[in-house]
């Protein structure tokens, strides 16, 4: 768990995926600090609540995105129900942001410490209704693309709209711009049990994932373009060599948003991704632990990510707070359990020297 030298001004930005956040909420966003079952299996609303508050002190993050937000709608409001959280357990990361409204019970926002950054929601492009072909139109409208080699395009949105914010440093004034993904799950929803069901179930989702992680990179490009620093971070439900699908398509979700390595000046840096992009080498980094029934086993895999443009990249620590892969998570008992307790994912981190 790097962090800069004193003397010289430096970011903590973060990705995590809370588990079902928006269950420890009740109407009005009030915190539900109680003894009730959470959505986690075994774990109490209560003790998940302080977990996530335990981890979140102990990266100490500047900014975090947090995938899996509570729930904007009704009497529910993602940015309210943060804050709550925040002035409950003493947070310095007391302010909150959100974009557009998620098509899900899962939002995606920002929690930030307002000495430190100012941001606002910042979407770029215009609407489209996806009756034409257009680059990077704005993330809550409707992008028409072809995947395949047939010519025929289909129309692709995102049930989560990515959460664009641009973010400045209060000390230095530097700017960057900020891209919150929650891509598509590549899941069967319940096609398991017929195996053709389930392969056309997992093209097709895998064919729009693809398409949301074009439609990103093609804003990524643009940022590159008018030279803008960018960070594309967040769960992707996706990793290179993770899918006997992706031959298919050629490459992952994930190397789309990356880019062209050959191409350095506008290619995304992430060193966690790269260690997949090699040849296997018998293991590799993970950001999620899951139960597999099926095994009666736990499973890791990397879904989360934090990818930064070249001129971001040679300054910065990745970190990955994962309770039994990293040492010092792993001594620090309180945390190694608090990390388990919060979520089935856990928080990436990178330091920037500014």
């Amino acid at each position: 768990m790097p962090s800069a030298s004193p003397n010289q001004p430096s970011l903590r930005i973060a990705t995590y995926n809370i588990e079902w956040f928006t269950n420890l909420f009740g109407r009005n966003d009030v915190v539900l600090d109680d003894d009730e079952w959470s959505s986690r299996y075994m774990v109490k609303r209560g003790e998940q609540l302080r977990a996530i508050a335990d981890v979140l002190r102990a990266m100490d993050a500047d900014a975090i995105l947090v995938i899996e937000a509570p729930d904007t709608g009704g009497n529910r409001n993602s940015v309210r129900a943060l804050q709550n959280f925040a002035e409950a357990f003493g947070l310095r990361q007391s302010r909150a942001l959100s974009g557009f409204e998620s098509h899900t019970r899962q939002e995606i926002s920002l929690l930030y410490d307002p000495d430190v950054v100012k941001v606002r929601h910042d979407p770029i492009g215009f609407p489209e209704d996806g009756k034409r072909k257009v680059r990077a139109p704005r993330f809550d409208s409707k992008f028409r693309y072809d995947m395949g080699d047939n010519g025929h395009s289909d129309i692709h949105t995102f049930s989560k709209p990515p959460l664009e914010v641009e973010l400045t440093h209060k000390e230095t004034g530097k700017i960057l711009r900020l891209i919150g993904v929650h891509a598509k799950s590549k899941a069967f929803h319940g096609a398991r049990n017929d195996p053709k069901t389930a392969k056309s179930v997992a093209i097709s989702n895998r064919s729009k994932q693809l398409a949301q992680c074009v439609w990103i990179r093609q804003r990524v490009e643009d940022h590159l373009a008018a030279k803008e620093p960018v960070i594309v971070l967040g769960d992707f439900n996706d990793g290179p060599k993770q899918d006997a699908f992706e031959e298919i398509f050629g490459k992952s979700g994930v190397e789309v948003v990356l880019g062209d390595p050959d191409k350095p000046e506008t290619y995304l840096s992430d060193p966690n991704a790269s260690i997949w992009l090699d040849p296997m080498q018998g293991w590799a980094l993970s950001s999620a632990r899951f139960y597999h029934s099926g095994l009666k086993w736990y499973v890791n895999t990397l879904l989360d990510y934090v990818m930064l443009s070249p001129d971001l990249a040679d300054s910065a620590t990745w970190s990955i707070y994962h309770p039994f892969d990293d040492p010092a998570c792993f001594s620090n008992e309180a945390l190694r359990e608090a990390l388990l307790t919060a979520s089935d994912h856990f928080p990436v981190c990178v330091d920037l020297a500014l």
